[in-house]
């Protein structure tokens, strides 16, 4: 039996979907709004150590598992660090890697492409920051027999729920910092993940410290990112 509320396809059920829509007025102005809000989103290196509910950071996570993925498969876990411990280890092996990528990885056009930004080794926001999110992608699952099934799109759709995650701690008041130590093998030893899941990106979270200073930069024009045909 079927209602307007939802149809069989294939055998699989579908549910009504009806987004809101806004008069162009406040679309344009919800648009504009929403530009000025995330334009004012910085990446923050100089964390303080204020207490954040869990519950704040648990909507946060929520939020970013909502993102789209290949599939549905969802290929995501997002580990929540607040154990000092660990988050000392975790610094210790990020900067044991961050010293070896600035002595002998990188170009010397890649440092100074990062020059302007003040950037170095010593990551001291690992443990400053109350919480670290570490996201790990799964390329495939593991069923109870052992048996391997894969996902699809992963980097994709990870990198979809890392917008989403980005977005949410912002919309909560706080800061965050796209951290990618290279290798990041090291977070799947530290945190005792399955053999499924490789370490994609560390975030930690927080409100900045009470004098945080961030670089001068400016934003791309609209004319340089978007391209009409």
């Amino acid at each position: 039996m079927q209602s307007d509320d939802y149809i069989f396809i294939d055998g699989f059920k579908h549910i009504r979907y009806k987004q809101k829509t806004y008069s162009l007025e406040e679309m344009k102005n919800r648009s504009e709004n929403y530009f000025k809000w995330i334009d004012n989103r910085r990446s923050v290196r100089e964390f303080s150590e204020k207490h954040i509910p869990i519950d704040i950071i648990e909507n946060i996570i929520k939020s970013a598992s909502t993102a789209p993925s290949g599939a549905n498969k969802q290929p995501w876990t997002f580990c929540l660090v607040q154990n000092k411990v660990l988050k000392k280890k975790i610094r210790d092996a990020a900067e044991k890697e961050e010293r070896i990528s600035y002595s002998d990885r990188m170009s010397n056009e890649w440092l100074d492409d990062l020059k302007h930004l003040g950037t170095n080794e010593n990551k001291a926001f690992l443990e400053t920051a109350p919480y670290l999110i570490v996201v790990f992608k799964r390329p495939y699952e593991i069923d109870f027999d052992g048996n391997k099934h894969q996902n699809y799109y992963v980097n994709e759709s990870v990198g979809l729920a890392c917008g989403f995650l980005i977005s949410a701690i912002h919309n909560a008041g706080l800061v965050t910092l796209t951290h990618t130590p290279s290798p990041m093998r090291f977070l799947e030893k530290i945190l005792d993940r399955p053999s499924n899941e490789r370490a994609y990106l560390l975030l930690p979270i927080g409100y900045e410290a009470e004098k945080t200073y961030v670089p001068n930069i400016h934003r791309k024009s609209l004319n340089e990112v978007m391209k009409l045909y």
